[in-house]
């Protein structure tokens, strides 16, 4: 059974959850745990001979230490890129935190020390016109993971998620500060400072700016022994 379970979020979409959920399961790996991902809802998913394949799962897959069939990291594949609600619905298809809380403790009962769930969006993105994603963490008791790009307003944005991951009564384990675009962020020293200094949660590490993204080599610039730590 999977010792810990954390869930990534973002502070809005195209944030970096991936990278960032690659790097960590690559630095656990260096730590010498065993580990294993999902991303149970993927939109904009590709036809492949195999079936629908989105880029983000398949970057999971290749990063955690133990074999999974795509169809069991990724069991919810929707085609459209638009979020997974809409998309859900316009596949004829229907979105539920237990449904997908079934899926992850499928993965759960599997022997590994880490199982990293990587969300959609940010924290309060819709599944159905009565939940958000933010129900799935909490009927699994997993600790959160929130991701934060260097970009400006981003201190606004990562204070307020998580006020409401703690508002909602979850764990925030650590947070990772990522840089979705080359350019350099004016001031990104004092807004790093200030969101190490007032998120209720340690710093798991910066990413650098990567072109063509290597999860291996982001890896050394984070810290995940704190994850670990009861």
């Amino acid at each position: 059974m999977a010792k810990l379970t954390c869930f990534v979020t973002g502070t809005d979409t195209e944030v970096g959850k991936t990278i960032a959920s690659a790097a960590i399961l690559e630095a656990a790996r260096h730590a010498g745990k065993r580990t294993l991902a999902m991303k149970p809802v993927a939109s904009g998913c590709e036809k492949t001979p195999d079936g629908l394949r989105n880029e983000d799962a398949l970057m999971l897959q290749a990063a955690m230490t133990e074999s999974l069939p795509y169809e069991q990291i990724n069991p919810v594949a929707l085609e459209p890129a638009i979020a997974p609600h809409v998309a859900a619905e316009q596949a004829g298809r229907t979105l539920s935190a237990d449904r997908l809380a079934g899926f992850c403790r499928g993965l759960q009962m599997k022997p590994a020390d880490l199982l990293l769930i990587e969300g959609a969006g940010g924290w309060r993105v819709p599944l159905n016109p009565r939940e958000t994603y933010a129900r799935v963490p909490a009927i699994l008791g997993a600790k959160v993971i929130l991701v934060v790009p260097v970009q400006l307003g981003c201190i606004n944005h990562a204070m307020l998620s998580a006020e409401a991951i703690l508002s909602d009564g979850l764990t925030l384990a650590g947070w990772v500060a990522n840089h979705p675009r080359p350019e350099t962020m004016l001031h990104e020293e004092d807004t790093l400072a200030y969101l190490v200094n007032h998120l209720p949660a340690p710093c798991l590490g910066v990413l650098p700016w990567q072109d063509d993204p290597d999860p291996a080599g982001l890896a050394r610039h984070l810290t995940v022994s704190t994850l670990f730590e009861k």
